[in-house]
């Protein structure tokens, strides 16, 4: 594939990805009206981001090898029309607990954006190849982290929370079109698989039982966990604890996109002339530190916010070296049945990251401590995972 379409590809993809990010980084700013307008708190207004996060878990599960079955592009359109209902019942929702529900749908829907595309990549490259592609989607995928928040904070501010779905119905039937006219199917017939229950049971048994794919997976999901820590908790930290804008709010999640994403496009050099282990595992390693830091910082009484944002926008490039060379390592060697991997893996990620949210909101206390304590608790767990992978793994399987 030339290099021209490769970029075409990525930008595919990396929109397709955006649907489910732009659900999530547009809605975020938009916390403590919602709550105010359905006459609740900030609290439970976080259970419509828990359930959107477990619905994006169970998704996976089912749309994985039902991609392996039938191809890549049929399952898509599916979840984007699951997608477009939900985000119609989310704009009318008058009360709370339907706006729970249908965030829940969204998610449902979401789950095919964000394990197919990752399928698609797998059946075409492998290695820094993959990642190349990963990381050239992943600029594509920028414009949601980048701008969703500030135009969502602005909606917020300036309009009703409620036009944040109707701009979500939009981009996402732009994104079908596009998916209709640029992105072929990648999985020929002759290469798809069995698509009965105990096939698809038995690869995800296989799949659980080798270390080689569920221990980068835990590292990726550990790391996962804590941009959603921080994407769950950073609404109230900045708008309700130190009184920024929406708007401002938007600005400052958009650094941290920035930080993530800009330094993410390093990975495929990195991982040919540092090696895939080492670069994982020193991100890791300075991820930990960074959110231990954070944490004693917080604990220790500091009300200051530039010092938690230089803090969490380090966290942010440290998960830009860890993400997406631990997820690509563990789907490598699974090329016949990428699908089920993917969505397994993915699943694995959002049911860590879920219920890290879910914690935060249990133990939501009026202070920035659970937040900063469960984001120190999933940065060690990732680097924990990574040390136990470097000691265990097969040596023909050893990541260079």
């Amino acid at each position: 594939m030339s290099g021209h379409s490769i970029f075409r590809r990525a930008i595919v993809l990396g929109l397709i990805i955006a649907v489910g990010a732009f659900a999530i980084d547009m809605y975020i700013p938009g916390f403590a009206a919602i709550a105010r307008d359905l006459k609740t708190d900030p609290g439970t207004v976080e259970l419509s981001m828990t359930s959107f996060f477990v619905a994006l878990a169970i998704g996976q599960v089912i749309y994985g090898p039902v991609s392996d079955t039938l191809g890549r592009k049929g399952p898509t359109y599916v979840g984007l029309g699951i997608f477009v209902i939900a985000s119609v019942a989310a704009a009318f929702a008058p009360s709370i607990g339907v706006l729970i529900a249908a965030r829940f749908f969204q998610g449902l829907g979401a789950a095919a954006t964000a394990v197919i595309p990752m399928a698609v990549i797998r059946d075409e490259y492998t290695g820094p190849d993959a990642a190349r592609l990963l990381s050239l989607a992943m600029l594509a995928l920028s414009v949601s982290p980048i701008l969703a928040p500030v135009f969502g904070g602005l909606l917020v501010q300036y309009t009703s929370w409620r036009l944040i779905f109707v701009v979500l119905i939009v981009i996402t039937l732009t994104v079908v079109l596009m998916v209709w006219k640029m992105l072929p199917e990648t999985l020929p017939k002759a290469q798809r698989v069995s698509g009965r229950p105990l096939a698809i049971l038995t690869t995800y048994g296989r799949l659980l039982r080798n270390r080689v794919f569920i221990l980068p997976v835990f590292i990726a999901g550990f790391g996962q966990a804590v941009l959603f820590s921080f994407i769950s908790g950073s609404p109230f930290v900045f708008v309700t604890l130190h009184h920024v804008t929406p708007t401002i709010y938007g600005i400052l999640f958009a650094c941290h996109a920035i930080a993530l994403i800009g330094i993410s496009q390093f990975n495929a050099p990195m991982m040919r002339y540092v090696g895939t282990r080492r670069l994982i595992g020193c991100a890791s390693a300075a991820l930990a530190t960074a959110a231990l830091l954070l944490a004693g910082l917080v604990f220790g009484g500091m009300t200051a916010l530039w010092p938690f944002v230089l803090l969490t926008i380090t966290l942010f490039f440290c998960l830009g070296l860890i993400l997406a060379p631990a997820f690509l390592t563990a789907m490598e060697p699974f090329g016949a049945t990428a699908g089920a991997a993917a969505a397994l893996g993915v699943g694995l990620e959002f049911t860590i990251s879920s219920v890290t949210t879910a914690l935060i909101g249990l133990t939501a206390d009026g202070t920035a401590r659970p937040m900063v304590g469960f984001t120190a608790l999933v940065a060690c767990c990732s680097f924990g995972t990574w040390v136990v992978f470097v000691k265990t793994a097969p040596p023909a399987h050893r990541i260079p």
